[in-house]
Order: C-alpha cells, then structure tokens, then sequence
C-alpha cells in the first residue's frame, strides 16, 4: 500500500468490466460516516489481497431488507426487482458484503425473484484470502491490538445463517502474535447470541432507554473485560456503540475487517506508510 489513491482504489463496474466479484457496499456502507470506515478498511483489503472486483456505485439500491422485515412488501419487491435488474446487466454472479442484513437478502430473498448469486459475508472472505495466503499478517502485533477483545456475533450471521467460524478465524489471524487467550467469548455467542436490538427493522424504532436490548448486550461485552468489541454488522456496529457510551464504557468498537486492516497497516514500514 504505498499511497491512499493505491488503498481506495474501488472502481465500478464500468471501468473495470472484467471483474470477478462484486463488492456490495451496502446502505450504511455508503452513507453512515461511521460505517464507511468499515467500507474503507474493505477497499484497502481488497486491493491488498490483488482482488478482481467493482462497486456498483451509484447504480446500487438498498437491498430492501427492513422494508421487507417492516411489513412493506411492495417497496422491497421494488428494490429487489431493480437490483436483480441491474446485477443481470453487468453479469454478477459472485458478491461480497459486509452487511449480514444485505447479505441475508440476497441470499435468502433475491432467489424468489430470479436473483441467484454466490454469496460471501465479508468474514468468510477474508477467512479465505488469510487461508490463501493473498493477505499475510506479518510483524509485531500493535499496541492498539493488545488487551482482551470479544466478539459480538449478529443474528442475522450467526443466528439466520450459521456464519460464525469465520469471523473468529480472522480476528486469530489478526490477532496472531497476541497474548494466548486474548479472545475472550460472551455467555451468548454463536447460535445462542442476544440481539443487538436493531435487527428486524427495530434499528428505524426508538425504544424506552430503560429497556434498551443494546444496553444490556454492551454490559455482557464489557464484562468480558475487553478493551476491544468486534462486530460483523453495521447495525451492530452502531448499536454495540451506543450501548457501551451508555455505560460509560472506553472499548473500542471495531468491525472485522477494521481489526485486521488495522493490523496491516502496522505492518508497513513507517517510511512506506501514506501520509494522512
């Protein structure tokens, strides 16, 4: 990575029609300046693996997911139909993403309408390119990276579609060099995770701060000890986040693909290292 054009370099897929995978950035992924870091940590690990891929940019819609879980069918079939549209045009066929919740959709509900994909969360990805050895987690391990970290597991990852061997897988490799054991698990995890209160469409609801599902998530989390929360999910990210500032809590909150970005970058010489 020797400059900041080089790390989010995501072209379209217009400018790069040969592509193999589609990266799907998803709504929060685009617009959410929290959740675009995550985008960002994204493009950097794409190109630092050689990846093939293209956005869709601008031609890409919400997947129609909360529409859907709220009841509003027609909306969702509106999107669905445009995006499968668009997908078929440009000859999609693979995707990634790293929004459990888009992932889910086109996945589980895109097939009702014609829409079939080969289909990667984010971690299963990167799981994969770790296993290949197209990213290596050379060096030191950061002083940013070191104390306890757990991860929070999403419903619709880990409950919805059984994805939570690769999440951890990646975060060992992030974590590789560590103290042993520096990975320390919630009571609720894998299959039997809590909700962080915004799957379903409950992220668009208010809920009585006295109740809130993300609050008492947060207080599992913290109670683990950890100095870092890992998540999968931009619902989850934004919802672990308030949780923990509710409690006054000083963890991290970090998606995968931050952690492990945040590993690279450590790796390169400070020398090589881009100005900010």
């Amino acid at each position: 990575m020797s400059s900041n054009v080089t790390e989010l370099r995501a072209p379209t897929v217009k400018e790069n029609p040969g592509f193999e995978v589609l990266y799907w950035v998803g709504c929060a992924g685009a617009y959410d300046r929290r959740a675009q870091r995550v985008t960002r940590a994204m493009i950097k690990l794409l190109n630092a693996a050689g990846a093939n891929f293209a956005i869709l940019g601008t031609e890409e819609k919400c997947t129609g997911d909360s529409a859907r879980r709220l009841g509003d069918e027609f909306l969702f079939q509106e999107l669905a139909q445009a995006n499968i549209a668009t997908l078929a045009r440009y000859g999609v066929r693979r995707i990634i993403a790293h929004c459990p919740h888009c992932v889910n959709a086109l996945l589980k509900d895109y097939p009702q309408f014609g829409g079939h994909y080969e289909v990667q969360h984010h971690t299963q990805w990167l799981a994969q390119m770790l296993r290949e050895g197209r990213l290596k987690v050379p060096g030191e391990i950061p002083e940013s990276l070191r104390g306890t970290i757990t991860y929070h597991d999403p419903c619709y990852l880990a409950r919805a579609n059984g994805i939570h061997a690769e999440p951890r897988e990646v975060l060992a490799g992030a974590l590789s060099g560590g103290a042993p054991g520096q990975l320390h698990e919630m009571p609720r995890c894998r299959e039997k995770t809590s909700c962080c209160g915004a799957g379903g469409g409950r992220i668009w609801m208010e809920e009585d701060p006295k109740q809130r599902v993300s609050t008492e998530r947060a207080r599992e989390a913290l109670a683990t000890g950890a100095k870092t929360v890992a998540v999968g999910c931009p619902f989850c990210l934004t919802m672990m986040t308030d949780g923990v500032a509710a409690q006054a809590g000083e963890a991290r909150i970090l998606d995968v693909a931050e952690i492990l970005a945040e590993r690279l970058a450590a790796a390169v010489p400070v020398e090589n290292k881009p100005a900010i």
